[in-house]
């Protein structure tokens, strides 16, 4: 009996079918027979491209990880790949006592800076990463993960988003379609071949990691279906500079370019003084300009607008609109560029930098275009955004907690709020049913003075504002008087009002000296104590004075027009947007327009006592309002005319 109950056993078993993805409610469903991470397969490999970053006269090759079922060896399974790359992954180098002297005066050369220690290198090694694994290899996904060229182990020089950056991730995908060649090796000719691949790829990640999704689609790499970049950096000229200005990136007051590089300069310590005379202390210093800000090839080169005709791929794209490190237009410029084109959808939310998309949303978007479930998924609203949530006045203050779905790409880069509440869904964004209401400032902005809707014959005049970097924006919004910024504000708002879209300020100012900085903040008043938040903050933006010419029609800085210096006294006329938002201004705010100069969290830092003069009859902002002229006339008083 018990022989052929074990014989009823086997034949059971062997005609058992074979474990297979399972797909509910248009989403890829996590499979018993895939769980089980002891059983996994795991192994690394060198993926040959095709460039040599540090000019040896060989192909830089790209260390490689690959976690993938069991069955994908055992039962013929062939899956699709959810492929995430990195500059993090081996480590960085991050002192803050090593970032540029923000101490300077405007328009003139910076002090040298001295470079970080460099990151110790681990030879020893033998994997990538474990993002992503568990929330994709049970689902029916290999996760493939790589380093960037010229850190951790694979070859190469680190370019800070120099064309290897784009070319490293189009190889893996390459490798995995069959078009390229994989090594056990890095100097070895022993080849890896991705048999168990369909050859259809994701890609996501967060911050730097959701750079390179973009970039490898720039390429328009076959195989690379979708990509879900969680808060990119497009445009290294974007992150670095604004408008024209020197402006660093929220949370890293002093870095520039350079610093970036040493922070992610992990590779072999052989080959650090060959990749540093090229980059770091060759082409960065002739491009990165420090004096004037102004946009040239060295920045052109770095900014994957351009190349956005080249995208195959469908993209969910996610950002919040409060993140001051890589700031929300990085990711709106993209979007705009890229709508009717490929598969879009738009994830946004209130908080910092960081906050992937729910689950579900990447689920749907992943198993549409690499499974090719029809689940209806392109049909979805296109534009999703978590909705303001401000805490009661006596509530604690919430935790912060890593970002859900990709982790914390490096210290201080990758932090975002933690938990947020589900998003609504718009038929698009900005929201379609958003127009332009323009309001102009009134006289008495030492003050507050009005911001509303000026007669042509009610001439205003100019009012001047001293720059004191010393005074920082909250305690500039929250004085009752200053002489440090000028201030305008509407009437208190009897009804909500709903802004989606881009805000546009004309300014036409002098200066007392031939450079200046230049700081625009949209706020909601009264300002409260505490930190800058939706309950403070709509929006801000930064531009520099000498780059008028520039920007005398707004809009995208790409503009090689360079900047010259300003007459004293004589005044200028630009037009330049404020970051892109989605926000509910509450009844019972007023929306305040701030005009100051030096903004100590973000621009260098002069000497105190430039005048900038503001002529108030030249001066104008465009708010994109849900519902246009008549819903904010409802909610202010204020009759467009």
């Amino acid at each position: 009996m018990a022989c052929a109950a074990a014989i009823l056993t086997s034949l059971v078993s062997a005609q058992a079918p074979p474990a297979r993805p399972v797909f509910e409610n248009g989403q890829a469903q996590m499979v018993p027979a895939f769980e089980d991470a002891t059983k996994w397969i795991r192994h690394r490999l060198w993926v040959e491209t095709e460039f040599d970053s540090d000019g040896d006269r060989k192909r830089d090759r790209v260390h490689v990880d690959v976690t993938r079922q069991l069955q994908t060896d055992t039962e013929g399974l062939k899956v699709p790949v959810v492929y995430e790359s990195s500059p993090y992954f081996a480590g960085t180098s991050g002192d803050p006592k090593f970032l540029w002297d923000v101490k300077q005066e405007v328009g003139v050369d910076s002090p040298p800076r001295t470079s970080q220690p460099e990151i110790e290198f681990k030879a020893a090694r033998t994997s990538v990463s474990n993002a992503q694994v568990t929330a994709w290899v049970p689902r029916g996904f290999a996760v493939v993960h790589s380093e960037a060229p010229g850190t951790g182990l694979s070859q190469g020089c680190a370019t800070v988003g120099g064309a290897p950056e784009r070319l490293a991730p189009k190889a893996v995908i390459d490798w995995l379609n069959g078009r390229a060649k994989g090594f056990t090796t890095p100097d070895g000719s022993e080849e890896v071949n991705a048999t168990w691949a369909t050859g259809k790829v994701g890609m996501t990640g967060t911050s730097y990691n959701g750079t390179i999704p973009l970039a490898a689609a720039a390429t328009g790499v076959a195989g690379l279906e979708a990509i879900i970049p969680i808060a990119p950096n497009t445009s290294y000229y974007h992150y670095y500079r604004s408008h024209g200005l020197v402006r660093h990136p929220g949370g890293w007051l002093g870095e520039d370019i350079d610093f970036l590089y040493d922070f992610v300069n992990s590779g072999d310590p052989a080959r650090r003084a060959v990749c540093n005379k090229i980059y770091r202390d060759g082409e960065f210093v002739e491009g990165r300009d420090r004096k004037t800000g102004d946009y040239n090839a060295f920045w052109i080169s770095r900014d994957l607008l351009p190349l956005m005709g080249n995208v195959k791929a469908a993209v969910l794209m996610a950002h919040a609109f409060n993140d001051w490190n890589v700031v929300p237009e990085h990711s709106v410029r993209i979007s705009n560029a890229l709508k009717g084109k490929v598969p879009l959808q738009q994830y946004f939310h209130q908080g910092g930098h960081g906050g992937a998309p729910p689950m579900e949303l990447m689920n749907k978007w992943f198993t549409r275009y690499l499974y090719g479930i029809e689940n209806g998924v392109e049909k979805d609203p296109k534009a999703w955004i978590v909705r303001e949530t401000p805490p009661a006045p006596d509530a604690a203050p919430a935790p912060t907690l890593p970002t859900t779905g990709s982790p914390v790409t490096a210290p201080g880069r990758g932090r975002g709020r933690g938990a947020t509440p589900p998003p609504t869904p718009y038929a698009d964004y900005p929201n379609p049913a958003a127009a332009v209401v323009t309001l102009r400032p009134g006289a008495g902005g030492g003050a507050i003075g009005a911001l509303g809707i000026a007669a042509a014959s009610a001439k205003q005049g100019s009012e001047v504002l001293s720059d004191n970097v010393e005074m920082a924006a909250p305690a500039l919004a929250l004085a009752a008087e200053s002489r440090h910024r000028l201030l305008y504000a509407t009437p208190e708002l009897t009804d909500a009002v709903h802004l989606s879209g881009t805000v546009r300020v004309t300014l036409r100012m002098a200066s007392s000296k031939p450079a200046a900085n230049l700081s625009v903040y949209l706020v909601q008043l009264p300002w409260t104590e505490g930190p800058i938040g939706t309950a403070n903050l709509i929006t801000r933006g930064w531009a520099d004075p000498q780059n008028h010419k520039a920007l005398t029609r707004g809009g995208d800085f790409n503009s090689r027009e360079r900047g010259t210096p300003l007459k004293p006294g004589e005044f200028v006329t630009m037009t330049f947007d404020l970051q892109p938002d989605d926000q509910i201004i509450p009844s019972g705010k007023r929306i305040g327009l701030m005009i100051f100069s030096s903004d100590r969290d973000f621009t260098l830092w002069p000497q105190p006592g430039t005048e900038l003069t503001i002529d108030l009859d030249g001066t104008s902002v465009r708010l994109p309002v849900v519902g246009g002229p008549a819903a904010f006339g409802r909610a202010t008083g204020i009759v467009s005319r």
